[in-house]
């Protein structure tokens, strides 16, 4: 990719890049819709990537250019960064990064030629944009000259994705990006937030199936969601939900009413099963991560309701075949991907039997993806 990046971003603008900055896609390995309720969450990051090229101009001019597809898009310097809409829409994220330099006291460049290339496909529940903030966020801070840790960096790119794009996401997707290592799982306490990492044992693989099925209304579904965690956090006098007691959920179930109590039931669960995780993937145990991996998708399906009958259907279809240890929807939801953790016996054959299985289903033939794991974002030139 580095050598593709390079010579598209000489043939757009004539010159080649003195910035090359990368950040992988993640996968939400358990811990669904847990890090913006203050418990622990389980990610993966894996060996595909986004990459920015950049080089700085003296003009004051800013021109970005997305590698699928567009052409250049030219913005000045001299006004704070505005959200942009319809197909310049992604360009929010690299402006959010901006924004969140500038309020964060940090010098942000001026002028600059920017090209963005990815071997990540969007909507399929990867993090695709965590990771462009990512990559934004150490090509800007390239062609500034600051450093500023990963922490930081982590917080700013959240704050972009907050504030600027308006997606209430907590900090698992920026924090997997930044943190990740191969052959490791990232553990986020969310709290803290406290970042460890976790051996993965040998043997395991990991498939995502893409539906390429997206809600119409994810964006405001999501936010319905975090809606309700926070409503049913404030009845039970808690900061953070997930610090809530099971017993103090189900006192409370006539207060909290059927969906609250539906959404803290599975995210107290859902830390626990994290837990869980942990001990299990420690002790080499990947048939009984499989087991918290399947029971995280059916609370996923039944307590938080944010599946859908495709995701539903290609897990069924997953956990039924004998090199398959579990899986789970794998992001916010509502659409997107499953994330199936097999052992090296599962193979393209089977694989593609599965998507055949969802074809004659729905019509339509999931994305397959064989991923392992990868190590987190840097800067290559």
């Amino acid at each position: 990719m580095q050598q593709e990046i390079t010579a598209r971003f000489q043939e757009i603008y004539g010159g080649l890049p003195t910035i090359l900055t990368r950040a992988p896609g993640r996968i939400e390995f358990i811990g669904n819709h847990v890090d913006y309720n203050g418990g622990a969450v389980l990610g993966v990051a894996i060996d595909r990537d986004l990459w920015v090229a950049l080089s700085p101009r003296a003009d004051g001019v800013r021109r970005f250019f997305s590698g699928q597809g567009g052409g250049v898009i030219t913005l000045g310097a001299e006004d704070a960064p505005v959200r942009q809409g319809g197909e310049q829409s992604w360009l929010n994220y690299p402006l959010g990064v901006l924004a969140g330099m500038a309020g964060s006291g940090l010098g942000v460049p001026g002028g600059f030629d920017y090209l963005v290339m990815s071997d990540l496909p969007p909507g399929a529940g990867l993090s695709s944009s965590a990771a462009l903030e990512l990559a934004s966020a150490l090509a800007f801070l390239a062609a500034t000259g600051e450093e500023v840790d990963r922490g930081r960096l982590v917080g700013i790119c959240r704050k972009a994705e907050n504030e600027f794009v308006g997606v209430p996401c907590g900090i698992l997707d920026q924090s997997v990006s930044a943190f990740g290592r191969k052959d490791h799982l990232v553990l986020i306490d969310c709290q803290g937030p406290v970042i460890e990492l976790v051996s993965l044992p040998a043997g395991a693989h990991f498939w995502v199936f893409n539906t390429h099925v997206k809600h119409a209304l994810m964006d405001g579904l999501y936010a319905d969601r975090h809606r309700e965690c926070m409503e049913a956090a404030a009845l039970l006098g808690v900061k953070w939900l997930a610090s809530a007691p099971p017993i103090a959920i189900e006192v409370a179930r006539e207060q909290l009413g059927p969906v609250r109590h539906r959404r803290a039931r599975h995210i107290v669960e859902e830390v626990a099963r994290v837990r869980l995780a942990v001990g299990a993937l420690r002790s080499g145990d990947l048939a009984g991560t499989g087991r918290l991996l399947n029971d995280s998708h059916h609370s996923s399906q039944h307590l938080f309701e944010n599946s859908t009958p495709e995701l539903d259907f290609l897990v069924e279809k997953l956990t039924a075949r004998p090199h398959v240890f579990g899986a789970r929807l794998t992001g916010g939801g509502f659409g997107g991907a499953v994330m199936a953790l097999t052992g090296p016996s599962f193979l393209a054959a089977e694989a593609r039997e599965v998507a055949e299985s969802y074809a004659r289903r729905f019509g339509a033939t999931p994305g397959l993806l064989h991923l392992r794991t990868g190590d987190g974002a840097d800067r290559r030139v």
